[in-house]
Order: structure tokens, then sequence, then C-alpha cells
């Protein structure tokens, strides 16, 4: 019988945490000096820019991410739906919170960075990344563009990434002949690359876990001293070498990257002549 999803009060508090965070890289980094964010919330800082000064930031945030949301409620479920609209609700009040009540002048200046475009593309993307990597670490997602490319990716031939590359290579474009200046779009570009970067460190961590496949003749003394050596069990999968006809076993075995040297040392001692491959896992998720 499968789970129900439930709701949990302790990611609320790092979404809650993760809203303020990507407000203030957003509106005391990025939009003071012009450069654009990444997905719905570009899109929005460039709307804010070309609409009446009543559609504001915060407001073209709810009205761009609700509906996309929505429609993707039923392939991402309830829970991941409750956490995303609950985080974009806090970026956008905090970004009103920044723009209305606080004293500053974000008019055409950072608060942080001055009027440095180089200092404001890559702090602004680091926090912003930071507060985007809590939000999908804790279930959710501060960017309706992330559902849309989950929804329509396959259909269009193309990987997630790839969906979200695409739409913000449009944006930078589209806002380059807006506004006839290609400088600001260009730096934008640093803050996406920034972001992205800093979205990986959150939700991967350091101990970013590696998928370790050893070929060997010995599969016995080799998955006794890695159990030994690291106290984690191994799978040992019968194979046979395709060119020799000889009798193999492949061991499937999990670390993070700084057990890596390690683990070869450990394999090289009992078994030269083994063959080891190392992969990225994007994620381990163990059974109770």
């Amino acid at each position: 019988m499968k789970k129900r999803q439930r709701l949990h009060a302790s990611n609320f508090f790092f979404l809650t945490l993760a809203g303020i965070i990507n407000a203030i890289g957003v509106t005391m980094f990025i939009a003071p000096v012009g450069l654009y964010d990444s997905g719905i919330s570009g899109t929005s800082m460039l709307l804010g820019k070309i609409t009446p000064e009543w559609f504001t930031l915060s407001l073209a945030l709810i009205i761009l991410n609700l509906p996309l949301f929505i429609f993707g409620w039923k392939r991402m479920g309830t829970v991941f739906s409750v956490y995303s609209v609950y985080a974009v609700a806090v970026y956008s009040l905090a970004a009103w919170v920044i723009n209305s009540l606080l004293p500053f002048d974000l008019s055409s200046s950072s608060p942080f960075t001055g009027a440095d475009l180089l200092l404001s593309a890559v702090f602004g993307g680091l926090i912003s990344g930071v507060g985007s990597g809590l939000t999908i670490r804790y279930g959710g997602a501060i960017d309706g563009i992330e559902v849309m490319a989950v929804v329509f990716s396959k259909r269009l031939g193309l990987t997630i990434g790839g969906f979200v590359m695409v739409y913000n290579s449009v944006l930078y474009i589209v806002c380059g002949i807006i506004f006839k200046s290609w400088i600001l779009p260009l730096y934008s570009i640093i803050t996406y690359q920034v972001a992205l970067r800093a979205v990986d460190f959150i939700v991967d961590g350091l101990d970013r876990s590696k998928s370790v496949m050893v070929i060997t003749e010995h599969p016995d003394d080799v998955s006794r001293a890695l159990i030994e050596a690291f106290e984690s069990g191994t799978t040992i999968l019968p194979a046979k070498g395709g060119f020799s006809g000889k009798d193999k076993a492949v061991i499937y075995f999990v670390v993070n990257r700084f057990q890596v040297p390690r683990l070869r040392s450990v394999v090289r001692a009992v078994d030269p002549k083994s063959y080891v491959t190392v992969s990225d896992v994007a994620d381990v998720i163990r059974s109770e």
C-alpha cells in the first residue's frame, strides 16, 4: 500500500527561509542594477519595467506562478504544489516588504554592491540560488518554469535543464531587443550560472554520492574489503568477460565524493587488475 505524502511543519520553516533569501538576492542585488533573474522571476522583473507602476514584482510573481503550479498539480502532487505556492507567497511578500517598507534606496543601485554589475550578478545569483536550492531540498519549487519543464520537456525532446536554459535564453534575447542593449542580459547570464551552481550545492551538498562499479574476478575478497573499510553493504552481480569469456562479477557500491580515493586504494590492494567506474548519483533513497 502506498504511503500518502504528508506536509511537515519543519519544511514550512525552511521554505519560509528560502523565500526570504530569494527575495533578498533578487530585490537587493539583481533588480536595483537592472539585471534579470531566470525563469518566471526574470519574466516578472521584465514586466515590472514595461508595465504600469502598480504592476509590481510581487504581484507579477503571484499572477505568473500560481497558474503554472495549479496546471502542474496533477503531475507533481498536492504536497509539492502546496509547498511551492507557499514558497512563492513568502518570496512575493518578502519582496514587497523589502521594496516598500525597509529604508533602502533600491532605485538605481544595490545597498551592498553599489552599481557594480559583476558583483551584483555574482552575489545576487549566489543568494537567490541558495533560496531556490532550499526550496527544492524541502519539497517545492520557487519558480513555475521548473514545473513547466517537467511537464513539457519530454514532449519537446529536451531535458528539464535544457528546457529551462532555452526559456532563459529567449527571455534574455527579448530583454536585449526591447531595451536595445545587450549588457544587462549578458551579465544576467552570469547571474543564472552562479545561481545554478548554488542550487546544485544546496540540493546535493558537499557529500554528493558516487556510484561505483567494480568489475573483478575476485568479488568475495573485494566485497569483504569494501565492507570492512566503509562499514556499508555491497551488491554483487554475476558477469562474464565479453572478450576473455572469463567468469567475473560486478560489485555495485555507493560512497560520497571524499571516499573515492580511499575506495580506489582498497580495490587496488585486493585486485590490481580490477576495472572501476565512478559516476554521479542524483539521489540515494533508502527503504526503511
